[in-house]
């Protein structure tokens, strides 16, 4: 059953279709002993808190329903996580302990590990291995209010295990526990067996694997680094995927400030993530072009990075979403609760931008705005209640899962 009435809340919303920019992202509507009614997975009323007779012309005759009482809780949108390389094979922790005593990226791929690692490790496992793996994770992120997460194929690198690792997306989103946004990352990186033949790696993605994958994948995603794939092989493929229908998303300006940010932009992409080295031109590109600027604290976090330049960012008017960013490398966590934390101490988001930027713009990120990330009539049935009745709760209990209740499309998902 997905028809649920939430009753005597305090209902904190960003509203709108479109990713909130600059000032906007401050605003969120705020309603108190508030309700929702959600029919059939949809939003049908949000408002104030109605007598039970009243709400049956609304259901419909004869309709049944669930009642929560959520009086002393704070009722959000669903969390989007628009960012995270959840499917893949393997895990690295003693590459980590590695990185802990001081040993760089570089001599770690040395010895066999890096992202090389994953690929090896991924190639070998079959789509029900990834699949396990990733659900398990997946449930993890219920527990902490995702209702919606972007997933990214990436660790095949050659057409076979990329196929492999899309396949497994769909099957995650075939399971109908959240929404599962799918993209091919075929760019993640040039693979051993194509070292110093980058510009043949890119024409291999053009020719063999982006027309293959179109149903597959919503978005095309590449990691435009000094090294990796940089700005003109980058845009030889990005318009390659634009050309058949694929929405972008870039890894950009992540190590050093190569202008991802500006092709981004230049391209008309959906989002442009990592921007730890964004220039300044890189911020008003993107803010002029409405490209939602997506940072990942958890990764500056675990590499010992400046974080991304948030403030300057959301004062120079783009739209900031933030995401995890889980992978088995840089970044094994898909902690929304540390997220929210370093984005408020470290990154100087006030908690108003920081549940915008995890709800409506990462919905936004996902192409999605339309139907997920703000409380409002005709939108999904999306929604997490709080164990507290006060939203600065989320990052005063720093890294620590506010979370009573994750609700997907009306259904239940988790409830401590």
């Amino acid at each position: 059953m997905s028809n649920l009435y939430i009753k005597h809340a305090t209902i904190v919303t960003p509203l709108g279709v479109a990713a909130a920019k600059g000032e906007e992202m401050k605003r969120l509507n705020v309603i108190e002993d508030g309700a929702i009614l959600i029919k059939d997975g949809v939003i049908r009323y949000v408002g104030n808190s109605n007598p039970l007779r009243q709400l049956y012309s609304l259901f419909g005759k004869g309709a049944t329903f669930k009642e929560i009482d959520a009086k002393g809780k704070v009722v959000l949108p669903g969390f989007v996580d628009s960012h995270t390389h959840m499917v893949f094979g393997g895990f690295r922790p003693d590459e980590f302990r590695m990185r802990l005593e001081g040993a760089s990226y570089m001599s770690i791929m040395e010895k066999g590990g890096g992202i090389q690692s994953t690929v090896n490790a991924t190639r070998q496992a079959t789509i029900a291995d990834l699949v396990e793996n990733a659900e398990w994770l997946m449930d993890r992120m219920i527990s902490m209010g995702v209702t919606t997460v972007e997933a990214k194929s990436g660790y095949g690198l050659d057409y076979t295990t990329e196929a492999k690792m899309l396949a497994a997306i769909g099957r995650l989103a075939a399971k109908k526990k959240i929404e599962v946004v799918p993209t091919f990352l075929g760019a993640h990186a040039v693979p051993e067996e194509y070292k110093g033949r980058t510009s043949e790696y890119v024409d291999l993605i053009i020719t063999e694997m982006l027309p293959k994958f179109r149903k597959a994948a919503k978005f095309c995603d590449i990691f435009t680094e000094k090294g990796v794939f940089e700005i003109e092989d980058s845009r030889k493929l990005m318009k390659a995927a634009k050309s058949l229908g694929y929405k972008l998303k870039f890894h950009a300006d992540e190590i050093v400030p190569l202008g991802g940010a500006e092709l981004a932009a230049e391209l008309g992409a959906v989002s442009a993530d990592h921007l730890l080295h964004i220039s300044d031109e890189g911020i008003k590109a993107l803010a002029e072009k409405g490209t939602v600027a997506t940072l990942l604290p958890l990764t500056a976090f675990a590499l010992k990075e400046n974080y991304a330049p948030a403030r300057k960012m959301i004062d120079g008017g783009c739209a900031v979403a933030l995401a995890t960013d889980l992978n088995p490398g840089s970044c094994f966590s898909g902690s929304i609760p540390l997220t929210i934390a370093l984005a408020c101490i470290y990154m100087n988001m006030s908690i108003e931008e920081t549940i915008t930027a995890l709800t409506l713009n990462g919905a936004a990120a996902c192409g999605l705005a339309d139907k997920k990330g703000s409380l409002q009539p005709g939108k999904d049935g999306d929604v997490v209640i709080l164990d507290f009745d006060n939203i600065n709760m989320l990052p005063y209990y720093v890294g620590m899962n506010c979370v009573k209740t994750t609700i997907a499309k009306g259904k239940i998902l988790f409830d401590s």
